[in-house]
């Protein structure tokens, strides 16, 4: 009989360190002792968001507020005990938000950044890499960026995000014009100062302007 599994692709961000992923060290075999997506497989009374929530609260101590379907992976040999499918998620979240804790069949919980990874365990490298393609697609045509980073952020913050996530640099002016013309981001009266320089001003992400932008329709392209 074939068994049904998810598995969690979080992403997090931090401004020093670009863009992460997190994984776990599993406790037994197989593939005992390597580093792997956080997941497992879906009992019969729950949802598969349920069991996906369930197993990073379990295997990592997270909760995750932005999670949504990836892809299916269901390879015949994908797993040596049985045959299993899996349903994989893709999450964005604020490290720093929370305090991971690696619990039942977890050893370990750490983040790691998305271009310095360990060996995975299973196909987890085929699914982060889905992951990965995902979020590049998606910022390209929707604000999810502002899941993953501070309320209040400095601009260079944002521009940072989206140059790890693309993995080149951007052309700032450009970029920052494109992004204030939709009204979705507020420039605050604060500043932040980190390091040598003049402070940098702080801006933050206006949902209600967004949503409405968005039930009207618009065309959300930063890299025309």
């Amino acid at each position: 009989s074939i068994k049904v599994s998810v598995d969690a692709v979080v992403f997090g961000y931090d401004p020093a360190d670009g863009v992460s992923v997190l994984l776990i060290k599993r406790k037994f075999d197989p593939f005992r002792k390597s580093w792997a997506l956080p997941g497992g497989l879906v009992k019969n009374e729950e949802s598969l968001e349920e069991a996906v929530r369930r197993e990073l609260q379990e295997e990592a101590g997270i909760d995750v507020n932005y999670l949504e379907q990836l892809y299916t992976f269901g390879q015949p040999n994908r797993d040596p005990r049985n045959r299993v499918v899996s349903v994989a998620y893709y999450g964005l979240v604020r490290p720093k938000d929370f305090q991971i804790a690696a619990q039942t069949d977890a050893e370990d919980v750490n983040w790691f950044a998305i271009h310095k990874l360990p060996r995975l365990a299973f196909d987890h490298k085929q699914i982060l890499e889905t992951g990965i393609k995902r979020l590049r697609g998606k910022i390209a045509y929707e604000p999810v960026g502002f899941e993953l980073l501070d309320k209040r952020f400095p601009f260079s913050d944002l521009e940072n995000l989206y140059q790890s996530l693309i993995g080149h640099d951007i052309d700032r002016r450009n970029f920052k014009k494109k992004i204030m013309k939709y009204g979705f981001l507020e420039e605050l009266d604060e500043t932040i100062q980190r390091g040598a320089g003049r402070p940098a001003r702080l801006f933050q992400f206006n949902r209600k302007a967004y949503f409405e932008l968005k039930e009207h329709g618009y065309n959300f392209d930063l890299f025309l």
